[in-house]
């Protein structure tokens, strides 16, 4: 492909050499650097990549001329203007799918069973249902079983119970209207004023609880996981029988599970929310 050219600007770029950390190669960091702006620009002209940069333009335009030969950039010759190519795309597919939110979570899943002796649950939020993605199942006889694919109501969930404390109030009513809020046990939250009085106390601890509401004798409790954006887009929860959750167990669980949370958050480039 024939390369597009602009006029030189007058007097030569400070070099960016000086820049560099001891033992690197100057080509490949050079054209790390372009990348990168050329990531931030979307499209741009090469003397205006090199003005950026602070390279030669002459350096600038053979680095972008290697790159392109290994599909890593583009030029656009109606516009005069270079961009960022799809091999680049490639390489970081393969990151998004190492970090893949199941891939991401296994190993925390199986420690936290192993820390707390209890079943680990990853679960999402669905058209306003928790679905269960992952599950690491304790040896425990007595034990909680949520198959992958399993759906259920958020209200009475520990994990769609921590979603839901993230979401503004507005999103919370609108699920509630759609789903509604069946009552499953005696201890089910079917009222709006008891969930958001619930969903008050798990932002305050950064972690739910669920208290018998969708089974009689078993608990629950859930801590969400957050992307880039600081969206809650996930949740980890370990539960089990009653007999083996009595309130100082789930003191201790509480922040255990926000732990294992924050790691998998951590794990995808996530950042937390500050509630």
């Amino acid at each position: 492909m024939k390369q597009g050219f602009h006029k030189r600007p007058r007097g030569r770029p400070r070099s960016v050499a000086g820049d560099r950390a001891p033992g690197t190669v100057q080509a490949l960091d050079r054209g790390l650097t372009l990348l990168r702006e050329l990531a931030k620009a979307r499209n741009i002209a090469l003397s205006d990549l090199a003005v950026r940069t602070e390279m030669p333009v002459s350096s600038t335009h053979r680095i972008l001329s290697t790159l392109q030969k290994h599909g890593f950039v583009e030029f656009d010759e109606s516009t005069q203007e270079w961009m960022i190519g799809i091999e680049v795309f490639r390489i970081g597919n393969t990151y998004l799918m190492r970090t893949n939110l199941v891939e991401a979570a296994r190993k925390t899943l199986r420690r936290l069973m192993e820390e707390t002796g209890e079943t680990a649950n990853l679960g999402i939020a669905d058209s306003g249902d928790v679905v269960f993605v992952d599950q690491v199942e304790t040896q425990n006889p007595i034990r909680a079983f949520f198959g992958p694919g399993t759906r259920g109501h958020m209200h009475s969930s520990g994990i769609g119970k921590s979603l839901l404390a993230d979401m503004p109030q507005r999103e919370v009513e609108k699920i509630m209207r759609l789903k509604g809020q069946p009552e499953f046990t005696q201890k089910t939250l079917t009222s709006l004023e008891e969930l958001h009085n619930d969903l008050n106390q798990t932002r305050k601890r950064g972690w739910s609880i669920d208290d018998e509401e969708r089974y009689s004798g078993m608990r629950c409790v859930a801590s969400s996981i957050y992307n880039t954006f600081g969206e809650a887009i996930a949740g980890i929860s370990v539960s089990g029988p009653t007999v083996r959750f009595p309130n100082h167990v789930i003191s201790e669980l509480g922040p255990k599970v926000k732990r294992a949370a924050d790691e998998v958050t951590s794990a995808i480039g996530g950042k937390p929310r500050r509630r």
